[in-house]
């Protein structure tokens, strides 16, 4: 029996899931878990992107002493990346996509680049001000130095894997997320990259998941899909094609998978994505933000900072607003959502608005959105948590709406996964608010999908179909 050793890491958390293969069920075990977070460093917030090889490596050597590693996987968030010189050694920090370097980028790339359609009509790829092609134009602004030592980009996974293996390799899912890609070819659009003015050299050749990355420790290292949604969305166990796919975490990704992108001026305009999927799939969905509200609004109750030294005045300033707030106590998620459940507060705000994406308070920026949109702020934490939660649900049902609209099809039942289908309350908001069936699990889904790639390299499945129905038994 092969032991497959998935590390899943995420904004907040990674973690190491022990799986194997047992009479065709797959089965599993955490060995290791740890806290991510960020930096501010040379004006921006980064990655402490040692620390995090270093918990990978501590959360490796933990699975070794518990059972033989035969093969791992590596999956992250997107987007985000770091510069190697030709000797394999970093000449840029890892600056998180939340960092502001990137305001303005977009307007700029319009203006002496290229309209946003035409680039969508090319890449397919959503309109976030984090996207790795402005971070890359902000990089070029500020510090073109680093390009112009690179020899390699890689991303956050690929460099993880690089500091395993020392092999340097470029993984298509992870990397179709940079909006640098052609969305029909599933390569990188140098034409693109080159009216951009960056360096062609540093966008090496695309490998798809499970593709030997080499060894580590005498265990295979296996491109898993490496973006975290391209592992979740091969979890989905779905049970026909009228399912929409929620992966609840951080982000909500809501959407389908397709075999074929839609680049069309409607999805552009409705700012739908197409992320690359394993085996030549295409994840077809809506970027929503997700958990990342309510897992902020938890951290500035119980006094923590997300970005190392940033916690500040506009949080007090928020908290002091709070009739109920009580200092020195620590909310847990389930408090959260207790306090939510039967309050009349009704209002509903835009959780897509940028306003949310790095807020100074998270739980300010809800009260001034509530304000701006003619209502009566959240006095109290259960106003404010019933406030995100009927705003997410809203945003779901919007999307989906959206989403049959654009593919002409009908949808009966959404499917969620991730570390977000265990709240049930938000998804029996879901249910109402969308009029749809839903299901849950698994849990673990993103880790799953990682071995699910593993383990078909490994010769346990045929192929993703007989995977799925490893799943559900």
């Amino acid at each position: 029996m092969k032991n497959y050793l998935a590390i899943d890491i995420g904004a907040s958390s990674g973690r190491h899931i022990l799986g194997t293969v047992k009479d065709g069920k797959i089965t599993l075990e955490e060995v290791y878990r740890f806290e991510n977070s960020q930096i501010r460093k040379d004006g921006h917030d980064c990655w402490d992107i040692e620390k995090l090889v270093a918990s990978v490596k501590a959360g490796i050597d933990a699975a070794m002493e518990k059972a033989q590693i035969d093969s791992i996987g590596i999956d992250t968030w997107g987007v985000d990346f770091v510069l190697l010189d030709e000797k394999g050694e970093l000449c840029s920090d890892a600056v998180a996509y939340r960092d502001t370097r990137t305001a303005g980028a977009d307007e700029e790339i319009e203006r002496d680049v290229m309209s946003f359609e035409a680039l969508y009509s090319r890449a397919g790829i959503q309109k976030t001000s984090f996207n790795t092609i402005y971070q890359l134009w902000a990089l070029k602004k500020e510090h073109p130095e680093q390009l112009a030592k690179a020899a390699s980009l890689l991303m956050v996974p690929e460099y993880l894997v690089y500091r395993l293996t020392g092999n340097i390799i470029h993984e298509y899912t992870d990397s179709s997320t940079t909006s640098l890609l052609d969305a029909a070819k599933k390569d990188w659009d140098f034409d693109l990259i080159e009216k951009l003015g960056l360096p062609k050299r540093i966008f090496g050749r695309l490998e798809m998941p499970g593709a030997p990355a080499g060894e580590y420790r005498g265990a295979k290292v296996v491109l898993a899909a490496m973006h975290d949604t391209a592992s979740a969305y091969l979890a989905v166990p779905a049970r026909d094609d009228k399912a929409v796919y929620l992966s609840s975490g951080t982000w909500s990704l809501l959407g389908v998978e397709n075999m074929e992108a839609i680049t069309t001026a409607e999805s552009a305009a409705a700012n739908f994505t197409n992320e690359g999927g394993a085996w030549g799939r295409y994840r077809y969905l809506k970027n929503i933000m997700g958990l990342w509200m309510i897992q902020s609004i938890r951290r500035e109750l119980n006094g923590v900072s997300y970005v190392e030294g940033k916690l500040g005045d506009a949080t007090a300033e928020a908290l002091a607003r709070l009739s109920d707030y009580e200092k020195g106590r620590q909310y847990s998620f389930t408090d959260l959502s207790m306090v939510a459940r039967g309050n009349p507060y009704n209002v509903v705000v835009d959780v897509n608005d940028q306003r949310f994406l790095n807020p100074s308070s998270m739980i300010g920026e809800v009260m001034q959105a509530a304000e701006d949109a003619g209502a009566k702020a959240p006095a109290t934490i259960g106003e404010l948590m019933q406030c995100v939660y009927i705003s997410l649900a809203d945003c779901y049902a919007r999307a989906i709406a959206t989403l049959s609209a654009i593919t002409g099809k009908t949808y009966t039942s959404i499917n969620i996964v991730g570390g977000g289908c265990q709240d049930k309350y938000l998804n029996s908001l879901t249910a109402t608010a969308t009029g749809l069936e839903v299901f849950t699990g698994p849990i673990e889904g993103t880790a799953i999908g990682n071995l699910i790639v593993q383990m078909i390299a490994g010769g346990e499945f045929a192929d993703l179909a007989e995977a799925r129905k490893a799943i559900v038994r």
